[in-house]
């Protein structure tokens, strides 16, 4: 069997119940560029990560969290909040690597109601 290598994740697909209202939620609240939309299909940049937003008619469940790398979580935590976004836990460390680098992460909710989070890394002084 020859070795495979995967590369990169290129896209995540997430489910919405309001193509329209999430469309406008993740690019005018979370800043993300629209790339295109097709009929009740959008898709957004994630810094080379395309994010692909489908409208289904059955219930949408959490089928996975979106984990959003920035520079600085409390100031990334500021911003949005001032946009709206619903925090449901605050900046925070969950790990401590053995050479003092901080994983911090704030956890939030989309338009719908389903988990999305902030992450960032400190490297101490």
């Amino acid at each position: 069997m020859d070795a495979v290598a995967l590369g990169p994740i290129g896209q995540i697909s997430r489910s919405v119940t309001d193509i329209e209202a999430a469309e406008a939620w993740y690019r005018d609240v979370l800043g993300l560029r629209h790339l295109y939309t097709f009929g009740s299909l959008s898709f957004f940049d994630c810094d080379g990560v395309r994010l692909f937003l489908s409208a289904g008619d059955g219930p949408v469940h959490d089928e996975s969290i979106l984990y959003f790398r920035v520079p600085d979580v409390v100031a990334a935590r500021a911003a949005l909040g001032e946009r709206g976004v619903v925090f449901t836990h605050e900046p925070h460390v969950i790990h401590t690597h053995e050479d003092g680098t901080q994983e911090w992460m704030a956890f939030f909710t989309d338009v719908e109601g389903r988990p999305l989070a902030l992450m960032a890394q400190r490297r101490p002084d």
